[in-house]
C-alpha cells in the first residue's frame, strides 16, 4: 500500500530569489522525507508475515497493524493544514519529526502484539506530516514558475517508499529479523530532524485560527472514518457477513460522520465546507481518485500476491521491485516537466490506457509465470500511477485556493479521504474477489477428480511416489499422493482467481477511461461553444 498524502502544501510568501545550490539541498531533503514518512507503512506491509511470526500472531491479528494505522491518520490531515498556517512551519516539522522518531523508537521496545498495534496506531499520528514536509521542501527547491512540477516531485518522494520497502526489506530482516526494519527507519528520522534543523523552509504567513467547533467536528469526522477504515481493511480477513463487529463499526461510522456533516451544515466558519465538497465537480474529482486506486491496487495486491501464491518471497522478487521503483521515477520526473494544472484529464486518461494494456497482459499468467513475464507490465503499472495523483491535486488545489483557504482545507481533507479510503478498498475488494473466485475455481477443478478415472489414478502415482523411499505403506503413499494433487488443484485455482482479478481491474479501468474521456469531450465541446458564442457576439 502507498502512502497517502497527509496535507497538501500551502502556497508560501513571496520567495528570496531562486539559487540553484539551495534548491538542490531542498531537493535532497524532500527526497529524504518523503522516502522516510513512505516507508513506515510499507515496510511493514512487505514484511507482514514476518513480523506476525516474530509477534506470534495470525494473519487475521497482525493485519490490525495496518488497520490501527489507516484508522488514526485518515483524518488528520485538515487540522495539520490548520496548525501549520496557525503555529507556523518550524513548529510543525518539529513536532511532527520529534513525534515520529519517539514511536519509531519505541518500536524496538515492542515485543507483542498488543503494544505493536497500539504504537502503529501512533505511527499513523507521527507519520502524517511528512508527506506534507516532502512536498514542501521540493515546492522551496524550485522557482515560482515550476510550482506543479515541484508539487509533482514532491509526492512522488513520498511515493517511492512503496516499491523501495520491498527492495530493502530482505537484507534488513537477515540484519536484525522485524527489529532491523525499524532500526532503518530511526536512523532515516534522526537524519531527517538533523535536516530540517538546519534546512529550514521559508516561513509562511499565520492566518488561520482554530476553533472550538473545529474540535467538535474532528471528534466526530475522525472516529467514524477510523472506524469505516478498520472495516473495510479486516473485512476479508474476519469476512464480512461473519463478523457482526464489522456491520457495527460501518453503522456507528456512518452516523458520526452524518453528525458531522450536519454539524458543519451549521456552522458559520466550518472546518470543511460541505456544500461545496457535494458540488459535482468536487464529487467528480472524489470518483476519480477513488476509482483510480482501485485499479492501481493491480500491483500492491495482485501481483504481489499472485507471487506469493506460487511460493515466491521478496529476495526472489528484487528485480522486478528494482523495475517498479526506476519506473515510478521516470513517471513522476515525466509528470513533473509536463503536467498542466487546468489539463488533469490527458494525463489520466494515458495513465488508464496503460493500466488496462497492463492488467490484460497479466490476466493470461499461468502457473510456470515468473517475476520475469511481468518486468513490462508491473513497469508499465509503476510508472502509470506516477501520472495519478500530482494532476488531480494541482487540479483541486487551483479550483480552492480561487476561493480561499477554507476551501483548500476541505479540498485537503477530501482528497486525502479519498486516496486513504480507495487504497483500502482497492485492497480489500481485490482481496476479497480472489477468495471468492478461488472458491468457485476450486469446486470445478475438484468436483472431476476420481480416482476412478485412469488419469487422475496415474496422476496420484506418480506424485506418491516421491514417498517411495520413506513410506511402505501404499495406502499412505496414495493418501499423500492425493494431497499433493490437491495442493496443486488449489494453487491452480488461486492462479485462476488472479487471471480473473487482472481482467477485472482491466475492466473497471476501461470504464474509467470511458469516463473520462466523455469528460474531455464535454469540455471541449462546451468550450467549443463559447469561442463560437464569443465569435457570435463579437
Amino acid at each position: 500500500m502507498s502512502q497517502p498524502p497527509a496535507a497538501l502544501p500551502s502556497p508560501p510568501p513571496a520567495a528570496p530569489p531562486y539559487e540553484l545550490g539551495r534548491g538542490l539541498v531542498y531537493a535532497a531533503m524532500s527526497v529524504l522525507v518523503g522516502i522516510t514518512g513512505g516507508l513506515g507503512i510499507n515496510i511493514v506491509t512487505a514484511n507482514l508475515p514476518a513480523i506476525q511470526g516474530a509477534l506470534g500472531a495470525t494473519p487475521t491479528e497482525g493485519a490490525w497493524l495496518l488497520a490501527a494505522y489507516y484508522a488514526t491518520s485518515i483524518s488528520l490531515s485538515a487540522l495539520l493544514v490548520k496548525f501549520r498556517y496557525q503555529f507556523g512551519l518550524r513548529l510543525f516539522a518539529d513536532l511532527g519529526l520529534g513525534l515520529y522518531i519517539l514511536v519509531t523508537a519505541a518500536h524496538l521496545l515492542s515485543n507483542d502484539l498488543r503494544s505493536a498495534v497500539a504504537l502503529r496506531a501512533a505511527q499513523g499520528v507521527a507519520a502524517a506530516p511528512m508527506t506534507s514536509l516532502a512536498i514542501l521542501y521540493m515546492t522551496a527547491a524550485w522557482p515560482e514558475a515550476r510550482r506543479a512540477t515541484a508539487v509533482a516531485l514532491g509526492m512522488g518522494a513520498s511515493q517511492l517508499g512503496v516499491p523501495l520497502a520491498r527492495v530493502i526489506s530482505p537484507d534488513l530482516l537477515q540484519i536484525g529479523q522485524w527489529h532491523g526494519l525499524y532500526l532503518l527507519e530511526l536512523g532515516l528520522a534522526l537524519v531527517c530532524f538533523a535536516g530540517i534543523t538546519l534546512v529550514r523552509l521559508p516561513p509562511i504567513p499565520r492566518t488561520m485560527r482554530f476553533e472550538w467547533g473545529d474540535l467538535a467536528s474532528f471528534a466526530l469526522f475522525a472516529p467514524g472514518l477510523g472506524l469505516l477504515a478498520v472495516a473495510i481493511t479486516m473485512g476479508r480477513y474476519v469476512w464480512w457477513f461473519e463478523a457482526p463487529w464489522i456491520g457495527v463499526c460501518l453503522a456507528t461510522a456512518v452516523v458520526l460522520l452524518a453528525a458531522a456533516i450536519l454539524l458543519e451544515l451549521h456552522r458559520e466558519r466550518p472546518l470543511l465546507d460541505i456544500r461545496w465538497l457535494s458540488s459535482g465537480e468536487m464529487l467528480r474529482l472524489l470518483a476519480g481518485v477513488v476509482l483510480f486506486r482501485l485499479a492501481l491496487s493491480e500491483q500492491t495486491t495482485g501481483a504481489v500476491g499472485f507471487m506469493q501464491v506460487l511460493g515466491l518471497t521478496n529476495d526472489q522478487m528484487q528485480t522486478l521491485f528494482w523495475i517498479e521503483l526506476c519506473a515510478m521515477i521516470v513517471g513522476f520526473v515525466w509528470i513533473g516537466l509536463t503536467i498542466k494544472p487546468e489539463r488533469p484529464l490527458t494525463p489520466l486518461a494515458f495513465a488508464l490506457s496503460l493500466i488496462i494494456a497492463a492488467s490484460w497482459l497479466d490476466a493470461h499468467s499461468t502457473s510456470l509465470t515468473r517475476p520475469a513475464q511481468m518486468y513490462l507490465t508491473q513497469g508499465l503499472m509503476a510508472f502509470a500511477g506516477a501520472f495519478f495523483l500530482p494532476p488531480v491535486q494541482m487540479f483541486g488545489i487551483s479550483r480552492a485556493m480561487a476561493r480561499s483557504q477554507a476551501h483548500f482545507v476541505s479540498f485537503v481533507m477530501l482528497f486525502s479521504a479519498g486516496v486513504n479510503l480507495g487504497s483500502l478498498l482497492g485492497s480489500s475488494l481485490l482481496g476479497t474477489f480472489v477468495i471468492v473466485r478461488e472458491k468457485f475455481h476450486s469446486n470445478q477443478l475438484t468436483q472431476s477428480l476420481s480416482l476412478a478415472d485412469p488419469q487422475v489414478a496415474a496422476r496420484v502415482r506418480q506424485l506418491a511416489g516421491a514417498y517411495a523411499h520413506t513410506l511402505g505403506d501404499a495406502r499412505l503413499r496414495s493418501a499423500e499422493g492425493l494431497a499433493l494433487l490437491q495442493q496443486q488443484a488449489t494453487r491452480e485455482a488461486y492462479v485462476l482467481a488472479y487471471n480473473d482479478a487482472f481482467a477485472l481491474v482491466a475492466a473497471l479501468a476501461l470504464l474509467t477511461f470511458v469516463w473520462i474521456v466523455g469528460l474531455r469531450l464535454r469540455i471541449w465541446i462546451w468550450r467549443r461553444r463559447q469561442a463560437l458564442a464569443a465569435e457570435v457576439a463579437g
